[in-house]
């Protein structure tokens, strides 16, 4: 079975509102049609996630890493300790290059590590790829 992109629902975790616009925009050209959630940090995502009814299965999360309350490697630590959200499929979009960013991350089990280049192009790139990924796997 095939998964359906208009039911994906992308959570965006990311505080800067330049980014959250850019990102909306990408998706939007890039033909995902699925329901765009956003959360300003990680304590507003878990949130979301924990009350079941704002973001649905199926869902991938876009996670920033530089966040106020509970940045992103705090909010994968807590993802990846809550028998629900542990399998949760989180793709980290950060401008964070940095080589320990990048190991923390993956520690915590990332289906992938994206840099924002600041571009327009760089945007639709990490876009497109979300919809070709949730074309082909199929989500829990």
């Amino acid at each position: 079975m095939q998964p359906n992109n208009k039911e994906v629902t992308i959570l965006v975790i990311d505080d800067d509102k330049v980014d959250v616009m850019a990102v909306r925009r990408a998706l939007r050209a890039s033909g995902l049609e699925g329901r765009m959630v956003v959360a300003h940090d990680g304590l507003e995502a878990l949130q979301l996630l924990r009350d079941g009814s704002t973001v649905q299965h199926p869902y991938l999360v876009l996670l920033d890493l530089n966040m106020p309350r509970m940045n992103g490697i705090e909010f994968l630590k807590e993802a990846r300790h809550d028998p629900v959200l542990k399998t949760a499929v989180i793709f980290v979009l950060t401008t964070s290059r940095a080589e320990e960013d990048k190991r923390r991350a993956y520690e915590h089990n990332i289906a992938g590590y994206i840099v924002k280049e600041g571009s327009v192009d760089g945007y639709i790139n990490a876009a497109n790829l979300l919809e070709r990924y949730s074309s082909v796997v199929a989500l829990p």
